[in-house]
């Protein structure tokens, strides 16, 4: 399993109490392990704090508010998806309004990648 450093460690534990309504509404869903899957919450790996991470599946989920389309923002996400794939994980990207507008699409389609990564595996 990945693990953070000590600033994300400590940037991790403060974003679980900061989480915004749409990560709230899928942790919710990912919580009670669809597909027998474990999901972990702002997961500190290396220098970042992934959204949602399934450590079974190496499988990152993020979910991108408006904030992720302005200034600098797309090559820092760029960067932080390279980081993460470099290491054998898949990311997958979701926008908020896609979350509020159907979390339980949402859910199924990482619960499908998810299951598809595992018998890629196998």
């Amino acid at each position: 399993m990945l693990q953070g450093t000590a600033q994300a460690t400590l940037l991790a534990k403060q974003l679980r109490g900061e989480m915004s309504l749409p990560e709230v509404m899928l942790w919710t869903a990912l919580r009670s392990r669809p597909g027998g899957l474990k999901f972990r919450k702002q997961h500190p790996s290396g220098p970042y704090v992934a959204d949602f991470y399934c450590h079974a599946a190496r499988l990152v989920v993020e979910v991108d508010g408006g904030t992720h389309g302005c200034g600098d923002r797309p090559a820092r996400d760029a960067a932080r998806d390279g980081w993460f794939r470099r290491r054998g994980l898949d990311v997958m990207r979701i926008s908020a309004s896609e979350v509020l507008r159907d979390c339980d699409a949402v859910m199924r389609g990482i619960v499908e990648r998810a299951a598809q990564r595992l018998d890629d595996e196998r």
